[in-house]
């Protein structure tokens, strides 16, 4: 039963000051009541607290805080109480067994969030940017989640979806009433140019996605040069611990070692490789396997050059093997002279003996991957795969139908591609979402959200 009464801790596992327990649906207060000692639950304001224990049979389990929320005026439009009790997991979970022996159930992951989705109280993508804010890892994150939070996302799919609409209802005026319009100059001079303006506004909006999906997931980083060039003390100086071993042996580094970045504000996916050399280390031979693996892989190359001799060989060899990548060759060794003479851009140098030159690298993974203007306005970006998919088939059912009215194919063809747009749409939002999708999307929540 979907609207029966849930109950969880919506606060982390382990020791803490303070453990909240929340209690949802059309039996909270009643069940709550059942096991608390303090004034009328039942008979108090909606948004008060009340002081009291909690109690099994008359034998004192805790001192509480009783926080009530009436219907509607809840998170899932429920009533709602919510137990703030003493930290660690003990008390909590004994709370926890007396609320389900008096009738409440053990929430799943996500169900608070998802019934208030279905209640109404919050649509998909605000749903989808509470777990972002939870997730965050970076200032960034959380602001582009926020913006989610507060509507932004579903007011500009909510306009193109409005738009959409405004087109289909010029058609079906047309069949409905033949004579109201001639149905080319409807097509020229009506349905073309709007669905034109449509398909470029999502075009904008696809390509400000970009950014803010890098802002979301990161960027999967590989460090590559040559053996003892200075990748693991880059590692360990960009991330500020030595969590790579750095000696002057070469072939030191024989396996990949990963680690995350927070780069002013962007998530560099970071993985250091074994240098590539010709070895008859069987050892080494796997790690310079898996480094060409890595950079096939990987959305951008750290590569790594000693300035303070010639170029060599390896380097031009490196060079060569990711030239097709988006990269940023860092000349290290500026403490010890510069020997090696590249121009271009995303070439910088560093000493990472002196800590000198590294706050220029995420200037230069800036210029690469990120449009400043959108991290410093207030505006809504899309970064959700599910979401930026759903945009991508709505684009493409616009351009069937566009393709449609030039081609004058039957007026009813071209609405059949505008309403498979409009839906699109509407399942970014969830306005036409079906039960897998909400079942699997809420599923990835983890508890008491």
């Amino acid at each position: 039963m979907l609207f029966d009464t849930i109950v969880a801790k919506i606060t982390a596992n382990g020791i803490s000051a303070i453990n909240v327990i929340r209690v949802s649906g059309p039996d909270s207060l009643d069940i709550v009541e059942k096991i608390y000692k303090g004034k009328s639950l039942r008979e108090s304001q909606s948004h008060t607290i009340k002081y009291g224990f909690i109690h099994d049979e008359g034998d004192i389990i805790d001192e509480v805080l009783i926080s009530v929320f009436k219907s509607p005026k809840s998170f899932t439009t429920e009533d709602t109480v919510e137990i703030s009790c003493h930290g660690g997991n003990l008390v909590a979970n004994e709370i926890i067994k007396l609320l389900i022996a008096n009738g409440a159930r053990m929430a799943e992951k996500g169900e608070f969030t998802k019934r208030a989705y279905l209640n109404g109280r919050i649509d998909l993508t605000k749903a989808e940017s509470i777990m972002d804010i939870v997730n965050a890892k970076t200032k960034a994150q959380i602001k582009m989640a926020s913006l989610g939070l507060q509507g932004e996302v579903y007011d500009l799919i909510s306009s193109l979806q409005n738009e959409t609409l405004q087109i289909i209802a010029n058609i079906e005026v047309n069949i409905d009433y033949p004579e109201y319009d001639d149905i080319l100059v409807l097509s020229q001079e009506i349905i073309i140019p709007k669905i034109i303006d449509l398909i470029d506004k999502i075009e904008i909006i696809l390509k400000e996605s970009e950014t803010g999906q890098i802002i979301k997931e990161g960027i999967k980083t590989v460090i590559v040069g040559k053996p003892n060039v200075g990748k693991s003390s880059l590692l360990n100086s960009l991330i500020k611990e030595d969590k790579a071993i750095v000696t002057e042996i070469s072939g030191t580094t024989r396996d990949l070692i990963e680690a995350e970045l927070n780069l002013d504000g962007i998530i560099l996916k970071l993985i250091d490789t074994a240098g590539i050399r010709e070895t008859d280390d069987y050892v080494e031979k796997i790690g310079i396997q898996r480094t060409k693996k890595a950079i096939e892989d990987c959305e951008l190359v750290l590569l790594v050059l000693d300035q303070s001799e010639e170029i060599t060989a390896l380097d031009i060899e490196l060079l060569s093997i990711t030239k097709n990548k988006t990269r940023i060759i860092i000349k290290n060794k500026s403490d010890l002279g510069e020997r090696i003479d590249l121009t271009g851009e995303h070439i910088i140098n560093v000493s990472t003996k002196t800590k000198t030159g590294l706050n220029t690298l995420s200037e230069e993974v800036k210029k690469l991957f990120v449009d400043e203007r959108l991290l410093e306005e207030d505006k809504a970006i899309l970064s959700n795969t599910r979401q930026i998919g759903k945009l991508k088939e709505t684009k493409i059912a616009l351009e069937d139908a566009l393709s449609a009215a030039k081609n004058n194919i039957p007026i009813d063809m071209v609405e059949i591609d505008l309403k498979k747009a409009w839906y699109s749409l509407g399942e970014i939002t969830g306005q036409n979402s079906n039960e897998d999708l909400i079942t699997t999307l809420f599923s990835n929540f983890c508890l008491g959200k």
